[in-house]
């Protein structure tokens, strides 16, 4: 078995199961709207499965990973896993910069500038598309 064809299988199954299973059931219908709020996320879904199974027709050649670099990949999963937490208890408002914040100094981002814009505009950015133009709600 070769990695690449795991892993095709693996999102091939996970973009099926969000086309299927999960966005049917747990994005709500809106009456009066242009577009469906299916329509983006059902998108995403397929194409998630359609690279998937072209990973599994065509793999490459794979060597094993680092493993320093993938305990940085399972911080990265940690902070997201807890943001999302947190956004549930706390807000988006709150909770959005500081995971911006975590996730920019991991990668070792420094710079004042790019650290402002990163947790001051765009989750105020992010808010203001969601809330005022999309109109939804946000955690």
């Amino acid at each position: 078995m070769n990695a690449d064809r795991v892993s095709g299988a693996f999102f091939l199954l996970f973009g099926l199961s969000l086309y299927f299973l999960i966005i049917p059931n747990y994005v709500e219908y809106v009456d009066g709207s242009n577009i469906s709020p299916t329509t983006m996320p059902n998108i995403i879904a397929l194409v998630i499965a359609i690279s998937g199974s072209i990973l599994m027709l065509k793999p490459t050649t794979q060597t094993i990973r680092d493993p320093h670099k993938m305990v940085i990949t399972g911080m990265y999963v940690a902070v997201l896993t807890f943001g999302i937490y947190a956004m549930s208890l706390w807000g988006f408002e709150y909770v959005a910069p500081v995971i911006a914040f975590a996730i920019m100094w991991l990668i070792g981002e420094r710079r004042p500038l790019w650290l402002l814009s990163g947790i001051v505009i765009m989750p105020t950015l992010i808010w203001f598309i969601v809330t005022y133009l999309l109109e939804r709600a946000l955690p």
